[in-house]
């Protein structure tokens, strides 16, 4: 039975069981856990970064943002949670759903590259002292 609400549980560590219609967060691991809301009891991992999932918090209302899609499952279920509320997305057709996991993987892709570039960026506007005194000691080692 497709779930309408979410119970929000702020914990530290996932439990081996999981509840129906609980959303386990642990802050402490950026991880967001809960039973798909379609009902078929698949657990719906959606770790929390800037190109995966983001949360939301006010008072005891989450929204977990972007939508689950889970398209590997067989229910290939796909809905927003929004300050508690489960919303219903349409089916989605298998192009449709193999455009979003690309699209997604380039934004993975970009945003490693960027964090790349930001390190390369910022050992260069380091002083040469500083970049020659790591090196040697990195020799040392």
């Amino acid at each position: 039975m497709k779930r309408l609400s979410i119970d929000p549980r702020f914990v530290e560590f996932i439990p081996d069981q999981l509840e129906d219609g609980a959303l386990y967060i642990s802050v402490q691991f950026n991880t967001v856990v809960h039973k798909c809301c379609c009902g078929c009891g698949e657990e719906v991992v959606t770790p929390l970064s800037p190109v995966e999932w983001q949360l939301r918090t006010n008072d005891n209302l989450v929204t977990l943002y972007p939508s689950v899609g889970n398209w590997n499952f067989q229910c290939q279920s796909h809905y927003w949670i929004r300050n508690n509320h489960v919303i219903w997305a349409g089916a989605m057709s298998e192009n449709k759903i193999r455009r979003v996991q690309e699209r997604d993987r380039l934004d993975k892709e970009l945003y490693i590259e960027q964090l790349n570039e930001d390190k390369i960026n910022k050992t260069r506007q380091q002083p040469m002292i500083y970049r020659v005194w790591s090196w040697l000691c990195n020799i040392w080692r």
